[in-house]
């Protein structure tokens, strides 16, 4: 093992029709907080830090938005998993 980590990436559709909005994001950045590496939303080329509430605000991504979420250590695939889902259940609302 060389002890290189690779990045993780996966696309989601923002499917709630308030879009990634202020509630949302806090839940999404709880969520962020618990990953060993960074996790981080990418709309059309902007990056922003999953784990802040203000950073994911600052991307503006209303209902049919498409993102990735990104993850700089495979071993947070669990967490990044976790805000997929909850992305793709329109954050429980």
């Amino acid at each position: 093992m060389t002890g290189l980590k690779k990045k993780l990436s996966k696309q989601v559709l923002i499917i709630n029709e308030l879009g990634l909005h202020a509630r949302a994001a806090a839940k999404m950045a709880e969520i962020a907080k618990n990953a060993t590496s960074k996790l981080w939303i990418i709309k059309d080329g902007e990056k922003a830090d999953a784990s802040s509430v203000l950073d994911i605000l600052s991307l503006a991504c209303p209902m049919g938005t498409q993102i990735t979420l990104s993850a700089d250590n495979e071993s947070d695939s669990h967490i990044l998993d976790a805000v997929k889902e909850m992305v793709e259940s329109g954050f429980g609302e």
